[in-house]
């Protein structure tokens, strides 16, 4: 059938009226879906940001949460969600942003009846960068690393447990920090023993002494002991030798003077 030029008119004319009618309806329908977007209130999205921590979606709530912060950051739903956001970026994996979130918490929330929880997350996630049980099974000598997230875990422990002793975070704090000082002692310790054999003893009796005013108690306090006779005695200093060996006789009977002694490895 031949196509007269009318009838390609009235066809053009079809295609642009049904063209324009879609343009129409997706504007439609965009308009909808943004002010469905934009009449969200802050309190419906902390609902479904918190919906999704609970689920375990961290990687959601962060977005949500964040969007919360963003769109209504003086709402009492977006204080709550600072709080909550920290919490998700330390399940998400993202340590940096769940410190700079409790960091920002506590600079904008001193007297925030919760700034405990702000201290008691900062710790968790320092903690997390301390290398674990695992690493000692194989060997690994932690010792010898600067304890840098050892430190800055410690500190906020602290912090939480002497401004809020009664947090019901303080108690796990004590024992994450009783943890923590062993591994800070081990590392004076290791310091120390370093020292010695380039025949700094000075240096060794300094790293063992604040080890004995910091962390007594800890193991380390024995090897801090042995350490410091055997500096003296290498100093030519008979008195203080006798004394530090004294005290290491009495707090540890039995302890030998000798740095491999108690080490079942040292065999040679």
């Amino acid at each position: 059938m031949t196509m007269t030029a009318s009838t390609r008119s009235t066809l053009s004319v079809r295609v642009l009226l049904a063209v324009g009618a879609a343009g129409v309806l997706l504007a439609v329908s965009g308009c909808g879906s943004n002010s469905k977007k934009n009449n969200v209130t802050p309190e419906k999205l902390y609902e479904m940001a918190h919906k999704d921590l609970d689920a375990g979606d961290y990687g959601a709530a962060v977005k949500q949460y964040e969007q919360l912060e963003s769109r209504f950051p003086f709402s009492n739903s977006a204080r709550q969600g600072q709080l909550d956001l920290m919490y998700a970026y330390y399940k998400a994996r993202e340590p940096e942003s769940a410190e700079d979130q409790a960091d920002q918490f506590i600079r904008e929330n001193p007297a925030h009846p919760r700034v405990d929880y702000a201290y008691y997350i900062k710790g968790l996630v320092a903690f997390e960068g301390v290398p674990n049980f695992l690493e000692r099974w194989f060997n690994a000598d932690l010792s010898k690393r600067p304890p840098v997230d050892a430190r800055k875990s410690f500190q906020a422990f602290q912090t939480l447990v002497q401004r809020f002793p009664t947090s019901p975070y303080a108690s796990d704090s004590r024992h994450r920090m009783e943890f923590l000082r062993n591994r800070l002692a081990d590392y004076e310790i290791s310091v120390a023993s370093y020292y010695v054999d380039r025949g700094a003893y000075v240096g060794a009796i300094n790293r063992c002494k604040y080890v004995l005013e910091n962390y007594d108690g800890s193991p380390a306090t024995r090897e801090a002991l042995r350490i410091m006779v055997q500096s003296y005695e290498r100093l030519e200093m008979p008195d203080l030798a006798a004394s530090s060996a004294k005290v290491l006789e009495a707090n540890f009977p039995g302890t030998s003077t000798s740095r491999f002694a108690d080490k079942w490895w040292y065999f040679w």
